[in-house]
Formats: C-alpha cells, structure tokens, sequence
C-alpha cells in the first residue's frame, strides 16, 4: 500500500472541519461504551482520537503506513503485524475505502484475526438523504434522516484515495454488509452521522 494523503493534509483547517470532528467523537464515543481494556486504532489520522483516549487512561495503540504521523506501529489494514484476539477493540475509521475492493475481505480478515471482541469501522456513504431536524415544544429534538429513492448509480473513479464507496455503482450497503457477515463479524449496528452523512458507521462483534 502506498501513502495516499500528504501529511500535511490531516492539518490544514479545510481538513478537520466540524463535520469531522463530529465524526471523531463518534469514534470515541462508541469506543468508550464498550470501555475496552485493549484498544487498536488502524490509520491514526491527526492523532485526535487516539490522544484524546490515551488522556482518558485507556490503553490504545495505533499504527499506519506513514511514519511522519508517528504511529506506535508502521503497517497497513491487509497484513496486521499482531497476534491473534491481541485488541479488545479494533477501530479502523474512514481507511478501507484507500484499498481497492478486491481487498475489502482481506481487510476484514485480518481485523477479525486481531480484536478478540469488537471492531467499528466507518465508511464514506454517498447515497443521497436529507436531513430532517425539528424542535417541538416539551417534546425535544426530533432527528431524521430520509434517504431518497434509487437513482442512477454514480460510477466510482479512483481519485487519487478512495477506490470505492458506499452508494456508487457496484457498491450498494447490502453488498458491503454481507461481505461483512462472511468476514465472521455479526453487524451490531450501522448508521450514517446525521450532521455528515457521508461517514456510514459499523459496529461489529466477533
């Protein structure tokens, strides 16, 4: 595997925006509600959510293909240099779509082979929703997100990054759950942030 995002990138302010940090605190926090002994995070990113959970006391260790981001491990997702059941979770958040396809499984063999318990992954998901936001008197907040009818499938090009994503031509979320559950992994959940929908969340036992 190749270093596809420059450094750089994961620290320019177009970058994190508050989109994103929404979806770190997704991370954390399905992380944190399992309250795991062992962490793994593949692909650390700008280091927030790792440092963030080290500051926290958990015991988390990261690696990635990019030594310049100072990970504990260098490595990629296809070839785990860990023992078996070795994490009690293992969060691999917005990477699998920087591996072609023909990969994913792989992937998830290897996710599967080194956590003994969870794995929560995220996915980018391009299919088309609104979002449905009201706020009712002594009711609170109601959120919905509604996903519009099947449209023309967007054909996926390599960008330069992503190879695939949810949503587009030949990968519908149906596709990617069942090669999920051939993995070995039960899908406990799955869902899209509703203040960015683009991240598709998985939370996964073994």
């Amino acid at each position: 595997m190749n270093i596809q995002v420059p450094f750089e990138q994961y620290f320019k302010k177009s970058y994190d925006t508050k989109a994103r940090f929404i979806s770190y605190w997704h991370q954390i926090d399905e992380i944190v509600q399992i309250n795991p002994t062992t962490i793994l995070e593949i692909g650390i990113g700008n280091g927030f959510v790792s440092d963030y959970l080290k500051k926290r006391g958990y015991n988390i260790k990261t690696i990635d293909i990019d030594e310049r981001l100072k990970p504990d491990y260098i490595g990629n997702v296809l070839n785990l240099p860990f023992d078996d059941s070795s994490f009690q979770v293992v969060s691999c958040c917005e990477v699998l779509e920087h591996i072609p396809y023909e990969n994913f499984k792989t992937a998830l063999s290897e996710i599967y082979r080194v956590t003994n318990n969870y794995a929560i992954i995220s996915i980018p998901d391009v299919t088309r929703a609104y979002r449905l936001d009201i706020q009712i008197p002594k009711i609170g907040e109601i959120t919905k997100l509604i996903v519009l009818p099947k449209r023309k499938k967007i054909i996926h090009k390599f960008d330069g990054e992503h190879y695939w994503e949810i949503g587009k031509k030949n990968y519908p979320l149906n596709k990617i759950i069942n090669d999920i559950n051939l993995s070995g992994f039960t899908v406990l959940k799955t869902y899209r942030i509703f203040e960015f929908t683009y991240h598709r969340f998985f939370i996964l036992k073994k």
